[in-house]
């Protein structure tokens, strides 16, 4: 069983890079990886996911995600946390029933567009309402997001599925080869919609990166 962290208050592009094909991730100044969870009693297996950009394709389930918002408005600038996205993140947090997040403290630095890396927030409005609101560490062939929030009144807009992929558009924007969208587990959790992009590969933790087959 893998369970390990290490503290970094700067990691350049080429070594998150590194860092994330090795399944760490980070909370803050915070790194961490684990190859098992306790969810809803029962012990799970932690694989961390990746998406080869190259091989991505909208599924038509997530194109008519990017049509039902076509409403919206979209902004990409260095990451930053406000009063506006606690307020999203306390109403976003309501979502959840264990492991329940104190603040947005737990998992960006008070630098959060350069400690421990680069991030830019991709920030989604319906006028000046925020809607949505996704953090992406930025390396130098990969991007990787850290955190995620949403308006949970708008759940018929499938917002994180929208922001996943805003980062995929602006990865490959960038020309990035990939794009981590973090940890799911093999067994069926509330964490299986990132299991569900063309051009996705797993960690085996033995054996490396493979092919994710996804379920027709």
């Amino acid at each position: 069983m893998i369970s390990e962290y290490f503290m970094a208050k700067h990691v350049d592009a080429a070594g998150m890079d590194m860092l994330w094909q090795q399944g760490w991730r980070h909370f803050g100044v915070y790194f961490f990886r684990y190859s098992m969870m306790d969810h809803e009693g029962t012990a799970c297996r932690v694989i961390p996911l990746r998406v080869e950009l190259s091989k991505f394709a909208l599924s038509r389930s997530q194109a008519r995600v990017l049509r039902k918002n076509r409403d919206l408005q979209v902004v990409i600038r260095p990451a930053s946390i406000d009063e506006t996205k606690h307020s999203l993140f306390y109403r976003h947090r309501e979502r959840f029933k264990e492991n329940i997040p104190d603040s947005l403290s737990d998992f960006m630095s008070s630098k959060p567009d350069s400690v421990p890396c680069r991030n830019e927030e991709i920030c989604v409005y319906r006028g000046d309402t925020l809607l949505a609101a996704s953090f992406l560490d930025i390396g130098e062939t990969a991007t990787s997001a850290v955190y995620a929030a949403f308006e949970p009144a708008e759940h018929k807009r499938s917002l994180g599925v929208l922001t996943m992929l805003l980062a995929i558009e602006y990865s490959r924007s960038r020309g990035s080869r990939y794009y981590y969208p973090g940890y799911a587990y093999r067994e069926p959790s509330f964490y299986d919609y990132k299991k569900r992009f063309a051009g996705l590969e797993f960690l085996e933790w033995a054996s490396g990166w493979h092919k994710y087959e996804l379920a027709v």
